[in-house]
């Protein structure tokens, strides 16, 4: 028997499904999707016991059968969430729902599966969660809208914290899916919301929308907003994410001169482009992605870097080459080994960029994406440490240097398990997701430290490329695939160990190597020139 009990009431025999799985034939390590009705079940053999599972990351639907399966864990072939096979609870991030569980029964060589009809339907599981006691005068507050502060509320309400939770975002919506801006900027903003309006009234999460926090004085637990307001706490989770660089070259407060931030941002640049003459400066990850997306849509698109090629400092230059080629098909100019040093304008609004080896290029509207600054300026005068960055300094458990004040999330410099604990800002939607459900377990003095293994993904022209790892300071890229084929997967090698990996068309490598790094296991640039990658599972 599994060690999963479905939710819902005592089942009789007409609320019942059976699968038979004629065969009890998987071996141990192994999985297989099998329908029932219109539900994918993922059935898997772990450990010498049999469990069945939703079949779809409960982040963006993938199927887990093409994910990799260790131990009783299965990790998402996309994005690299991860859930455990015997209750379905979700372990790590991106995603914050868990997989619906079902009963399972191992009988004369055959597997029975039961699922309850009325939740035959359910794709996904909301952890159950305690809600808020009026009589509980205690006060945690969360600032900052991304998944961080959310991950953070709900992991306390699931581990029955029943004080008063506050959720203060400068955003006019409530937390939404920020990747998926660069990616299709022409988005409702129902659509991208993490969490319906209802939902935090239902476990108790007061959600201040709007609302700007401006400084923190740790002497008086309180913090003060923009509108002279203040707010006490007994716990405070600083999770304000970063800024994008401003341009601030001549010309860069004309009309038309753009950053992408939050959702009423995308909205006016997917508007103000259209069948415009676009200028995107910085060839990182946004940029690259807001080119791709503008490729079929604005009258022309021009891309500046200050690279020989997109990603290089962190892919390298084979696959920024790629990349490079890939939007060029589409009619993307690019202007490498360069920069904007002056922008153009008529009647104050845009007119021309020119850039520093000469070229003037015309434009009407310039997107840049140059960089992000933490929003740590609340913390001036507050005592809570910084590092030269500006990014606020955290332990493995979120915890800054101010008793009762943690932090997570783009904002901070922590310590990364897979690098001897060297120090990092990484600003990865997943990596925010960890540590907001650490910082949640610390202050309710449940000790856990922050030991998940980075996982990022870009999409362009529909492609994605998945990256998985710590890359800073490799050496050599060793590559398997083809590249001429637009298939490849790349190990990035410091001192004879893969610090990194990325792939096209790959899967599911890359998630199967966070899952090994993830164990501990030092994977050698032995392994990554082998021709045998049957370690792999791909």
């Amino acid at each position: 028997m599994n060690q999963c009990q479905e939710t819902g009431q005592t089942e009789t025999q007409e609320e019942v499904t059976e699968l038979v799985c004629q065969e009890a034939d998987l071996k141990d390590g192994q999985m297989k999707e099998v329908t029932v009705g219109d539900q994918k079940v993922l059935l898997v053999h772990s450990e010498g016991q049999y469990s069945a599972v939703g079949g779809r990351c409960s982040h963006y639907g993938a199927p887990l059968i093409k994910g990799t399966l260790v131990g009783d864990r299965v990790r998402c072939p996309f994005h690299g969430a991860c859930f455990n096979v015997r209750n379905g609870d979700i372990e790590d991030y991106p995603g914050l729902d868990s997989l619906p569980c079902y009963k399972v029964k191992v009988e004369e060589g055959k597997v029975y599966v039961s699922i309850n009809k009325k939740s035959l339907t359910a794709t996904k599981r909301v952890k159950e969660m305690c809600s808020v006691v009026p009589d509980v005068k205690h006060t945690i507050l969360l600032i900052g809208g991304g998944p961080a502060s959310l991950v953070c509320a709900e992991t306390l309400r699931q581990n029955c914290y029943q004080g008063r939770i506050i959720i203060i975002t400068k955003d006019s919506v409530p937390p939404f899916d920020k990747p998926k801006l660069s990616k299709a900027l022409n988005v409702e903003s129902s659509s991208i919301l993490l969490r319906p309006d209802d939902f935090y009234q239902r476990y108790g999460m007061e959600m201040w929308t709007k609302k700007e926090v401006v400084s923190v004085n740790p002497a008086k637990k309180e913090v003060k907003m923009s509108d002279g307001t203040l707010q006490r706490y007994d716990q405070l989770l600083i999770a304000t994410g970063c800024r994008a660089r401003p341009l601030t070259c001549p010309g860069s407060d004309l009309e038309g001169v753009k950053l992408l931030q939050s959702y009423e941002d995308a909205k006016d640049i997917y508007s103000s482009s259209l069948g415009q003459k676009v200028v995107v400066t910085g060839a990182s990850f946004i940029g690259m992605e807001v080119a791709s997306y503008f490729s079929d849509k604005a009258a022309s698109v021009a891309m500046v870097g200050t690279t020989q090629y997109p990603f290089e400092r962190t892919l390298g230059s084979e696959i920024g080459q790629l990349s490079m080629q890939m939007l060029e098909e589409k009619n993307v100019k690019f202007h490498m080994n360069d920069r904007v040093t002056e922008i153009r304008g008529e009647n104050g609004k845009v007119k021309q960029v020119v850039l520093k080896s000469g070229v003037v290029l015309e434009a009407d509207v310039v997107i840049a994406g140059i960089g992000v600054i933490p929003n740590s300026d609340l913390l001036a005068g507050s005592e809570v440490e910084v590092d030269s960055r500006k990014a606020v300094i955290v332990d493995k458990f979120m915890r800054t240097n101010v008793p009762d004040i943690f932090a997570a999330g783009d904002v901070t410099s922590f310590p990364l398990t897979i690098r001897g604990d060297q120090r990092v800002s990484i600003g990865h939607w997943q990596m925010s997701h960890a540590h907001g459900r650490v910082a949640a377990l610390n202050m309710l003095k449940k000790s856990t430290k922050i030991e998940s293994v980075p996982f990022f993904w870009t999409v362009l022209l529909g492609k994605s490329i998945r990256y998985a790892g710590y890359g800073e300071g490799y050496t050599e890229i060793i590559f398997k695939g083809k590249m001429e084929e637009r298939k490849f997967l790349a190990f990035y090698i410091k001192d004879d160990v893969v610090v990194a990996a990325a792939s096209l068309m790959f899967d599911p490598a890359v998630a199967c190597i966070a899952e090994l790094m993830a164990r501990g296991q030092i994977l050698t640039k032995a392994q990554a020139q082998a021709e045998d990658l049957s370690w792999l599972q791909i």
